[in-house]
Protein backbone atom coordinates (compact mmCIF):
# COMPACT_ATOMS: atom_id res chain seq x y z
CA UNK A 1 0.00 0.00 0.00
CA UNK A 2 2.09 2.92 1.25
CA UNK A 3 5.27 1.72 -0.44
CA UNK A 4 3.84 0.44 -3.72
CA UNK A 5 5.09 1.95 -6.98
CA UNK A 6 1.54 1.88 -8.34
CA UNK A 7 0.24 3.90 -5.39
CA UNK A 8 3.15 6.36 -5.47
CA UNK A 9 2.65 7.03 -9.20
CA UNK A 10 -1.11 7.36 -8.73
CA UNK A 11 -0.66 9.85 -5.87
CA UNK A 12 1.79 11.94 -7.93
CA UNK A 13 -0.64 11.93 -10.85
CA UNK A 14 -3.51 12.88 -8.55
CA UNK A 15 -1.62 15.86 -7.14
CA UNK A 16 -0.42 16.91 -10.60
CA UNK A 17 -4.05 17.19 -11.71
CA UNK A 18 -4.50 20.01 -9.19
CA UNK A 19 -1.96 22.15 -11.10
CA UNK A 20 -0.44 23.61 -7.92
CA UNK A 21 -3.77 25.01 -6.68
CA UNK A 22 -4.34 25.61 -2.99
CA UNK A 23 -7.65 25.30 -1.17
CA UNK A 24 -9.23 26.76 1.93
CA UNK A 25 -11.12 23.61 2.90
CA UNK A 26 -10.61 20.10 1.56
CA UNK A 27 -12.50 16.86 2.09
CA UNK A 28 -10.95 13.47 1.33
CA UNK A 29 -13.49 10.65 1.33
CA UNK A 30 -11.98 7.21 1.90
CA UNK A 31 -8.65 8.33 3.33
CA UNK A 32 -7.59 4.81 4.40
CA UNK A 33 -4.14 4.96 6.07
CA UNK A 34 -3.55 8.63 5.22
CA UNK A 35 -0.86 8.49 2.54
CA UNK A 36 -2.75 10.72 0.10
CA UNK A 37 -4.04 12.74 3.05
CA UNK A 38 -0.52 13.73 3.98
CA UNK A 39 0.18 14.81 0.40
CA UNK A 40 -3.07 16.77 0.09
CA UNK A 41 -2.47 18.56 3.40
CA UNK A 42 0.12 20.84 1.82
CA UNK A 43 -2.54 22.08 -0.59
CA UNK A 44 -5.22 22.83 2.03
CA UNK A 45 -5.61 25.32 4.86
CA UNK A 46 -7.87 22.71 6.46
CA UNK A 47 -8.42 19.11 5.42
CA UNK A 48 -11.03 16.71 6.74
CA UNK A 49 -10.18 13.10 5.92
CA UNK A 50 -12.88 10.48 6.46
CA UNK A 51 -13.10 6.72 6.24
CA UNK A 52 -15.68 4.13 7.21
CA UNK A 53 -13.22 1.86 9.09
CA UNK A 54 -11.54 2.85 12.34
CA UNK A 55 -8.38 0.70 12.03
CA UNK A 56 -6.94 2.54 8.99
CA UNK A 57 -8.05 5.84 10.52
CA UNK A 58 -5.79 5.14 13.51
CA UNK A 59 -2.86 4.67 11.13
CA UNK A 60 -3.82 7.81 9.21
CA UNK A 61 -3.96 9.86 12.41
CA UNK A 62 -0.48 8.63 13.37
CA UNK A 63 0.88 9.32 9.88
CA UNK A 64 -0.43 12.90 9.96
CA UNK A 65 -0.10 13.72 13.67
CA UNK A 66 2.24 16.65 12.95
CA UNK A 67 -0.19 18.27 10.50
CA UNK A 68 -2.37 20.62 12.54
CA UNK A 69 -4.62 21.50 9.60
CA UNK A 70 -5.77 17.87 9.19
CA UNK A 71 -8.73 16.35 11.02
CA UNK A 72 -10.05 12.81 10.76
CA UNK A 73 -13.54 11.41 11.23
CA UNK A 74 -15.17 8.03 10.91
CA UNK A 75 -18.05 8.42 8.45
CA UNK A 76 -19.96 6.25 6.03
CA UNK A 77 -20.20 8.51 3.00
CA UNK A 78 -22.48 9.47 1.39
CA UNK A 79 -25.03 8.59 4.10
CA UNK A 80 -22.94 10.53 6.60
CA UNK A 81 -21.47 13.79 5.35
CA UNK A 82 -19.80 16.73 7.07
CA UNK A 83 -21.86 19.88 7.55
CA UNK A 84 -19.31 22.18 5.93
CA UNK A 85 -18.60 23.84 2.58
CA UNK A 86 -15.48 22.67 0.75
CA UNK A 87 -13.59 24.00 -2.23
CA UNK A 88 -11.84 20.64 -2.79
CA UNK A 89 -13.40 17.19 -2.56
CA UNK A 90 -11.30 14.13 -3.34
CA UNK A 91 -13.06 10.82 -4.00
CA UNK A 92 -10.18 8.43 -4.53
CA UNK A 93 -10.93 4.76 -5.10
CA UNK A 94 -14.27 4.82 -3.28
CA UNK A 95 -17.04 5.42 -5.83
CA UNK A 96 -17.09 1.93 -7.33
CA UNK A 97 -17.87 0.48 -3.90
CA UNK A 98 -21.16 2.42 -3.88
CA UNK A 99 -24.42 1.36 -5.46
CA UNK A 100 -25.58 3.40 -8.47
CA UNK A 101 -28.19 5.12 -6.26
CA UNK A 102 -25.54 5.95 -3.64
CA UNK A 103 -23.31 7.48 -6.32
CA UNK A 104 -26.18 9.78 -7.33
CA UNK A 105 -26.75 10.58 -3.64
CA UNK A 106 -23.02 11.28 -3.28
CA UNK A 107 -23.30 13.76 -6.16
CA UNK A 108 -26.08 15.54 -4.28
CA UNK A 109 -23.89 15.70 -1.17
CA UNK A 110 -21.01 17.08 -3.26
CA UNK A 111 -23.29 19.69 -4.85
CA UNK A 112 -24.66 20.78 -1.46
CA UNK A 113 -21.23 20.78 0.20
CA UNK A 114 -19.23 22.86 -2.26
CA UNK A 115 -18.81 26.54 -2.99
CA UNK A 116 -18.86 28.35 -6.33
CA UNK A 117 -15.21 27.70 -7.25
CA UNK A 118 -14.97 24.14 -5.97
CA UNK A 119 -12.93 21.36 -7.51
CA UNK A 120 -13.76 17.65 -7.31
CA UNK A 121 -11.06 15.11 -7.99
CA UNK A 122 -12.08 11.54 -8.84
CA UNK A 123 -9.63 8.64 -8.90
CA UNK A 124 -10.94 5.25 -9.97
CA UNK A 125 -9.19 1.92 -10.45
CA UNK A 126 -10.09 0.34 -13.79
CA UNK A 127 -9.61 -3.34 -12.98
CA UNK A 128 -12.33 -5.99 -12.84
CA UNK A 129 -13.99 -6.76 -9.53
CA UNK A 130 -17.26 -7.77 -7.94
CA UNK A 131 -17.97 -4.19 -6.85
CA UNK A 132 -21.34 -2.62 -7.74
CA UNK A 133 -19.72 -0.58 -10.56
CA UNK A 134 -16.53 -0.49 -12.55
CA UNK A 135 -14.28 2.53 -12.09
CA UNK A 136 -15.44 3.93 -15.41
CA UNK A 137 -19.13 3.40 -14.62
CA UNK A 138 -18.77 4.98 -11.18
CA UNK A 139 -16.92 8.07 -12.45
CA UNK A 140 -19.27 8.53 -15.39
CA UNK A 141 -22.35 8.18 -13.16
CA UNK A 142 -21.09 10.87 -10.76
CA UNK A 143 -20.12 13.17 -13.64
CA UNK A 144 -23.59 12.84 -15.20
CA UNK A 145 -25.25 13.47 -11.82
CA UNK A 146 -23.21 16.67 -11.38
CA UNK A 147 -23.72 17.92 -14.95
CA UNK A 148 -24.92 21.50 -15.12
CA UNK A 149 -23.16 22.36 -11.86
CA UNK A 150 -19.72 20.87 -12.49
CA UNK A 151 -17.91 20.33 -15.76
CA UNK A 152 -15.07 17.97 -16.55
CA UNK A 153 -11.93 20.06 -16.85
CA UNK A 154 -9.65 17.13 -17.58
CA UNK A 155 -9.65 13.33 -17.63
CA UNK A 156 -6.46 11.31 -17.76
CA UNK A 157 -6.14 7.54 -17.95
CA UNK A 158 -3.47 4.98 -17.39
CA UNK A 159 -3.88 1.24 -17.93
CA UNK A 160 -4.82 0.86 -14.25
CA UNK A 161 -6.77 3.97 -13.22
CA UNK A 162 -8.39 7.18 -14.35
CA UNK A 163 -8.33 10.63 -12.79
CA UNK A 164 -11.06 13.19 -13.47
CA UNK A 165 -10.86 16.84 -12.47
CA UNK A 166 -14.26 18.51 -12.21
CA UNK A 167 -14.69 22.23 -11.69
CA UNK A 168 -17.79 24.01 -10.52
CA UNK A 169 -19.22 26.88 -12.51
CA UNK A 170 -17.48 28.70 -15.31
CA UNK A 171 -13.88 28.33 -14.16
Amino acid sequence: MAGSRYEAAKYRHTLDMLDGRHFAAGLEVGCSIGVLTRLLAGRCETLLAVDIVEAPLRLARARCEDLTQVRFARMQAPQEWPDQVFDLIVLSEVLYFLSPDDIVYCARRVADGTGPDAVVLLVNWLGQSDDPSTGDEAADRLIVALAGLFRVDRTERTAQYRVDLLVRGDR
